[in-house]
């Protein structure tokens, strides 16, 4: 019988020895590095990982989920191997109020490299999701597990329009649909090995910058990176808070904890925050 993992020959299955060996090595980040056919939630399987007293640096990787879950617990479901779902375990030593720029930092190393690989203008809406134009390409979700962060991201890859789980989203193979077979070979953006290892590797860098400077994003030049491919930066935006209340202004930047700021004067955390939408 074949083994249903190779019946898409369009998405084939990641190789954990080789992403182990590309990544897994002696003074790096990444500790461990699984593959996984199916799970429910990578973020969840980690976080009882994390209880258990696992250390910093393990990453899981899932070909499918059925119970993955974004901001606010929505649910997010995708053919298998159509994308990159995976997270990460972190035990960051900085001080707490700091750690609010982890999915951040996350979004800003992801987004670097699909802009590196795919080369697309990818820009990030406040907090993390990653964008091409106005349209969603991946989502991330931190979320704490004892002394450690769980950090979870969901890429699209080779996504078609007729899959796409909810209006407004979008893929790498939707945005690059346009390109000859000799483009894709060269920059490799459909190809969700070398995306992985690159996004991991941009990770890494971010995340040892940004804790030798003990979480001070202007110290290791996070919050620089983050507002200069910000989507919501500049934008008249409406803010949906809890208790039904809406705010209306323009997001004027990112303060030195991650907040977002609005007409100068309002800061709101993500946890504050149902939705951000631009004003109509």
């Amino acid at each position: 019988m074949s083994d249903s993992r190779y019946t898409d020959l369009d998405r084939p299955p990641l190789s954990q020895q080789a992403l182990s060996r590309a990544l897994v090595r002696p003074g790096s980040l990444w500790t461990a590095l699984s593959v996984v056919d199916r799970t429910g939630s990578t973020n969840a399987d980690l976080a009882q990982t994390a209880r258990a007293g696992a250390p910093e640096g393990a990453v899981l990787v899932a070909e499918t989920q059925y119970a993955g879950r974004g901001r606010l617990g929505r649910p997010w479901n995708a053919p298998p191997r159509s994308g990159l779902t995976f997270s990460v375990l972190l035990r960051p030593r900085v001080p707490v109020q700091r750690q609010g720029w982890l999915p951040l930092l996350f979004g800003v190393a992801a987004a670097s490299a699909v802009r590196r690989l795919a080369e697309l203008d990818v820009r990030l809406k406040w907090p993390n999701d990653l964008l091409v134009g106005e349209r969603k390409l991946a989502g991330i979700l931190a979320e704490r597990s004892d002394g450690a962060v769980v950090v979870g991201m969901g890429l699209n890859v080779s996504l078609r329009a007729d899959e796409i789980p909810v209006p407004g989203a979008t893929s790498l193979a939707i945005e690059t649909a346009g390109r000859t077979a000799a483009d894709h070979e060269r920059t490799g953006g459909l190809d969700r090995d070398p995306l992985l290892r690159d996004i991991l590797r941009e990770i890494e860098t971010h995340y040892r910058d940004w804790c030798e400077a003990d979480g001070d994003a202007d110290r290791c030049g996070l919050r620089a990176a983050y507002q200069a491919i910000s989507a919501t930066i500049g934008q008249e935006i409406r803010v949906e808070l809890p208790g039904e209340r809406l705010l209306k202004g323009t997001a004027t930047g990112v303060d030195r904890n991650g907040h977002l700021v609005v007409d100068e004067q309002h800061t709101l955390s993500a946890g504050d925050v149902v939705h951000v939408r631009a004003a109509h």
